[in-house]
């Protein structure tokens, strides 16, 4: 009698698995271009740097250590609350993926700004990529990362409505988890930005 729907329930859940891992695999093949994306940035800065070591070094004390480090220490706390908010819509705990994600959305909000008061003491001090190599450089590598942080809070703030529905539960959370390892990839990047442009003078 109870068969056709424990069957049913079966086939749904495998589906859910399918998709899981092809969404996961799909999610690593993006992260790895992006990867490579920031490597060769990062590269040729590096490059950049061992040529003109001296200029580079007296333009990176015009950087403000102390906002970078908040900025640093927003964005791990941000990976903490993005690995709660995956816990919770693993177990199907709609208020702990909410209260998750929407932290994590508040933390990349606090990045942003912090870079936008960063940038705008640049410019008020007449500081702009055609400055010289190492601000072209300090702009370029920060703005796409900037920019990086903007999508994935756009994506978790979509992602914050959804959970608010209620919609990741019995066994449904491959979009958060997934929008996850991007998020921890942009905390990545930004822990190997913040030494090379703030701290190796």
């Amino acid at each position: 009698m109870y068969q056709p729907v424990a069957v049913a329930a079966g086939d749904h859940a495998q589906a859910h698995e399918s998709e899981h891992e092809v969404s996961k695999f799909g999610m690593w093949l993006f992260l790895a271009s992006e990867v490579m994306f920031f490597a060769a940035f990062i590269a040729a800065y590096v490059v950049l740097r061992a040529h003109s070591r001296g200029a580079f070094a007296e333009a990176a004390r015009e950087l403000n250590v102390v906002l970078a480090a908040v900025n640093t220490l927003a964005l791990i706390t941000s990976s903490l609350t993005m690995v709660l908010a995956v816990g919770a819509a693993q177990r199907g705990d709609r208020r702990g993926t909410v209260r998750g994600l929407a932290a994590t959305i508040a933390l990349g909000c606090v990045f942003l700004v912090i870079k936008y008061f960063e940038y705008s003491a640049k410019f008020h001090h007449g500081i702009y990529p055609s400055t010289n190599a190492f601000f072209g450089c300090y702009f370029l590598l920060t703005g796409f990362h900037g920019l990086h942080v903007l999508a994935g809070i756009i994506a978790l703030s979509i992602l914050l409505v959804v959970a608010s529905r209620g919609v990741f539960r019995d066994g449904y959370y491959t979009p958060v988890e997934c929008t996850g390892l991007y998020w921890h990839l942009v905390d990545v990047v930004w822990i190997f930005l913040f030494p090379i442009l703030y701290l190796l003078h």
